[in-house]
């Protein structure tokens, strides 16, 4: 009954946050009261009654609006303590605390900080940027000076990472950026607890760094150290998560239990041996209640050194529950572990259930539990102890099963979540558990400890150098592994019904042994394995203008082909539209190859994702403005774009209606007169891309016979001196869409140009507004999503 409670209760709390708005915070505090205690005392009266399954339903019924009305009360009073639309984008004087790391960025740095004293409309909580080659921020250090803040903002694209949902959990009310040369006004790293501790940590990973200066896996090194992800490659991220070993480039539940244990296992034998008075300690208290104590202070310590991550947490208060069940002499079961510790998670963070870490971390400990039968595994102290090669054997056999169990049960979450799945995750894990767990983290840690003892810094690098030595020679067969074909598999995004089929499958299939026909469960997983979103008809086109930020990318998909019109803009140096939201997009719709590319122009906003676009899946021919060497597009074809050109797919007709004039180099300064211009057509609608063409190119076009389109992608973003009457008028769009960024420094779309479609009586719409732009052309009609409306959150700025 407890379980089903502490379940609930976690249910509860993680239901809230699909809601699109939230009550105030009195209504939720007395809602919840009404609901709990109205069900709590009828679930009682039940029990007294020997009615148990109702008491029991009773009991969870309100353990859940427990949890949601805690939830929503914290909630609401996080969303008060917002930024005012007034105070956005303005430059503010403000006195502010540096309250954690600093990660640096690829124009200088990053940090969140507290407002001391924040004025009216502006929050107490919010991440800084500061351009340039500042000098390190450290935490504790108090400034002043000039910052623009604007509301937390995140590009919102389907089955796509909400930036914003990040941000509202770790309780970032605005973002911003550091304008001018601020003053350092005071250092004070003990003004609070959380200061205190990450102040610690800046000092760790400082010693740390110089220890591993110019070591290739420094970064990662410091991230299992003490959970500092900041640093990590790119590309090593697409190894690890290709191989399924993310989850050990961490501080992970493992780790740090791992860590616990031992130092439970020193505190219990020194306990046993040592006396005081003539008295031996274990006869004045109980050397396991005292070894528990230990284990427990050392993973709280550890956990607040790893940032008190929701792996963290889980794993500090499993240990907790144990520990305090070891003291009282209480059984307990690992189901009820678990559950008390997610409890416990959820009711001190409402926020956490927002991670997907959260279900990941707690789903796998879970598949263990499930798989061991639901029981913690105790030796039989009267049957005979096995050699060691027969201990060996049954630990291999042990940890073989655990990992099958954990393949096979995290696929559906996988799939829904990142729509990718490893399929060399067994074999990886085989070789990289022993060796990360029992070699490179503990000398890993030993070379921090070494680090900030005065005259062992020496000894701490060549801990440090041999931990680097032995993850180095980790990662070759990963990165082959990573790199074979088969490595890892994609996946469409699985439909609820679909997901929930396949995680019942895998439930059926992990029951203890001697259930008769348990391994038919897998069979569920088929329907979410096979499944493909549904194409267009011929005839019919799907048409996408995702949310990239200030540049352009657009996916046009027919019955068995798909077009990308742009590819997006740069992210600094190390990522792009292509990789973060033209990719995973495509992968979650099921497409697994390109029939056509076409880049409208060489500006950054338009082409910048090239390169990771024609990484991530093969494309067949690529059209552009300007010459592309073939050593920039691999296999695929090239053609430039020119008026004319025009090719039919599936009933649905593509043509290029500009340049004119495709030959030679293009200069830099006409590049947006020189955009391929696209119109598809298909048997009930038509559609209009047009670059970044001005008004000149807008009159060649509106003398085309019948320009006519039912949707427009508005040229130049949506710029004043674009979108002239003439283009206007000859298009006689129903919907036009300007693809821009959030308070972007063109002040794009211009009103003018804004004015000017809606006058036509069309439907503008703006991804910085609305998120992405899905349009569906069918014989019933044109069907327009904006995701901002169909994914709302009580997290999201509105509109």
């Amino acid at each position: 009954m407890l379980r089903f409670a502490l379940v609930a209760f976690v249910l509860g709390t993680a239901g809230v946050h699909g809601l699109p708005a939230v009550p105030s915070a009195w209504v939720s505090v007395l809602g919840g009261m009404v609901v709990s205690g109205a069900c709590g005392v009828w679930g009682r009266l039940l029990q007294r009654r020997r009615q148990s399954g109702r008491a029991a339903v009773l009991f969870a019924v309100a353990a859940c609006a427990a949890g949601a009305g805690l939830a929503l009360t914290r909630i609401d009073l996080r969303l008060q303590d917002g930024l005012s639309p007034a105070r956005e984008n303005v430059p503010l004087e403000l006195d502010y605390l540096v309250a954690s790391l600093s990660t640096a960025t690829a124009t200088g740095q990053r940090f969140e900080a507290t407002v001391p004293d924040p004025p009216a409309g502006v929050p107490g909580q919010v991440q800084l940027s500061w351009r340039g080659p500042a000098a390190q921020v450290v935490p504790g250090e108090r400034w002043r000076g000039t910052v623009a803040l604007k509301r937390p903002h995140g590009n919102l694209n389907p089955h796509g990472f909400d930036y914003e949902a990040y941000l509202f959990e770790r309780g970032i009310r605005a973002t911003g950026s550091v304008r001018g040369r601020p003053a350092r006004l005071a250092d004070d790293p003990r003004v609070s607890f959380d200061v205190a501790v990450q102040r610690v940590r800046h000092v760790c990973r400082a010693a740390l760094r110089q220890a591993l200066e110019g070591k290739r896996y420094g970064a990662v090194l410091a991230a299992l150290a003490m959970g500092d992800q900041a640093g990590v490659d790119q590309h090593d991220w697409e190894t690890f998560n290709r191989t399924g070993i993310t989850h050990l480039v961490s501080i992970s539940g493992l780790h740090v239990t791992m860590l616990a244990a031992l130092a439970g296992w020193a505190v219990l034998q020194a306990w046993k041996r040592c006396s005081w008075g003539g008295i031996r300690l274990s006869e004045r208290h109980p050397a396991q209640v005292a070894a528990a104590g230990a284990a427990l202070a050392v993973a709280w310590l550890y956990c607040l050194l790893a940032g008190w991550g929701v792996p963290a947490r889980r794993t500090f208060f499993m240990l907790a529950v144990v520990a305090g069940a070891a003291a009282w002499r209480v059984p307990v079961s690992g189901s009820r572990v678990l559950a008390l510790a997610a409890a416990l998670v959820c009711a001190l963070d409402p926020w956490a259930p927002l991670a997907a870490g959260f279900w990941l971390s707690f789903g796998a400990v879970a598949l263990l539990i499930l798989c061991g039968g639901g029981r913690w595994r105790q030796r039989d102290e009267s049957a005979p102890v096995p050699v060691w090669s027969a201990r060996m054997a049954a630990s291999v056999r042990e940890g073989a099963r655990a990992q099958a169990a954990l393949t096979v049960g995290l696929l559906p979450a996988l799939a829904l979540l990142f729509q990718q799945v490893s399929l060399v995750s067994p074999l990886a894990n085989a070789a990289a558990i022993p060796v990360v767990s029992l070699v490179v983290t503990p000398l890993a840690l030993a070379a921090l400890a070494l680090c900030l003892i005065p005259g062992l810094a020496q000894v701490g690098a060549v801990a440090a150098a041999i931990a680097h030595a032995v993850f180095e020679g980790l990662m070759v067969p990963l990165q082959w592994l990573a790199e074979t074909r088969l490595a890892a598999v994609s996946l469409a995004a699985p439909p609820w019904p679909l997901f929930a089929l396949a995680l019942a499958g895998v439930v059926w299939a992990l029951q203890p042994r001697g259930l008769p026909g348990r391994w038919l469960g897998l069979v569920l997983l088929v329907p979410m394995l096979a499944y493909r979103p549904m194409r267009p008809a011929p005839g019919e086109w799907r048409l996408a203008l995702l949310d990239v930020g200030q540049g352009t990318a657009i996916v046009v998909e027919t019955a068995r082909a798909t077009l990308l019109y742009d590819t997006g803009p740069p992210y600094g140096e190390k990522a792009d539209a292509g990789e973060r939201v033209v990719w995973p997009y495509l992968r979650a719709r099921g497409i697994r190859r390109l029939e056509h590319v076409v880049v409208s122009h060489a500006d950054a906003d338009h082409a910048g994702g090239l390169r990771s676009v024609l990484a991530a899946l093969p494309v067949e021919r690529v059209h552009a403005s300007y010459d592309l060497a073939p050593g920039d597009i691999g296999p695929a074809a090239f053609s430039r774009c020119a008026a004319g050109q025009r090719w039919t797919v599936d009933g649905v007709a593509f043509e290029f209606l500009h340049p004119h004039s495709p030959q030679g180099e293009v200069p830099p300064r006409q590049r947006n007169a020189h955009s391929c211009v696209l119109r598809v057509r298909g048997a009930h609608h038509a559609a209009l891309l047009t670059g970044d063409i001005g008004a000149a190119e807008e009159a060649g076009l509106a003398a085309v016979e019948d320009l006519a389109a039912d949707v427009v992608a508005v040229p130049h973003h949506g710029s004043r001196g674009s979108s002239s009457p003439a283009l206007v008028d000859a298009a006689r769009a129903s919907h036009a869409v300007a693809q821009a960024g959030y308070l972007n420094r063109y002040r794009h779309p211009h009103p003018d140009a804004e004015q000017r479609w809606r006058r036509a009586g069309a439907m503008f719409h703006r991804t910085d507004r609305h998120g992405a732009l899905v349009f569906t052309s069918r014989a019933a009609g044109l069907r327009v999503e904006r995701e901002r409306e169909t994914r709302r959150r009580y997290w999201h700025t509105a509109p």
